[in-house]
């Protein structure tokens, strides 16, 4: 289901949630975690609904296997076409380089330049700077057939 690199980066995130490394993760260590993210009002009907999904102790391979149910459950490359859409009014498959460049540096969850080098790195550009943002959503969701 996951690549060992996926389930490094998951160890890795389940050990920063899991505050008190007992294995299993529980309210308090979701609490805990929301708070050195600067969330402090967190209702607790909030968290016990998280814990739910669970159903029973959330170890390590049942955190896996809710991870796989998200990524699995969604259509990822409907909701990434979707969100580039909202950067294509005129419904041309393209996005312009330089100005979707601009917005990754300055809006929202901002990326690194190198973080916006390295997605350039994989992504049909046509020679007028326009980013084929259908190819890429591909690439994202399925991976660059180059590399098989």
């Amino acid at each position: 289901m996951f690549e060992q690199s996926q389930i490094q980066e998951f160890k890795e995130a389940f050990s920063c949630i899991d505050q008190n490394r007992d294995g299993i993760i529980t309210k308090s260590d979701l609490k805990e975690t929301y708070s050195q993210l600067g969330k402090v009002n967190v209702k607790d009907e909030e968290l016990d609904e998280m814990l739910k999904e669970g159903k029973g102790p959330i170890n390590f391979t049942v955190f896996l296997a809710l991870f796989g149910e998200k990524l699995n459950g969604t259509d990822p490359e409907e909701s990434i076409l979707n969100a580039f859409k909202l950067f294509d009014p005129n419904g041309t498959g393209h996005v312009n380089k330089d100005e979707f460049k601009q917005l990754l540096l300055t809006q929202a969850d901002k990326f690194t330049p190198e973080e916006v080098e390295q997605m350039f790195a994989v992504t049909p550009i046509d020679v007028a700077g326009n980013i084929d943002y259908k190819s890429l959503c591909y690439i994202i969701t399925h991976g660059d057939e180059k590399e098989d």
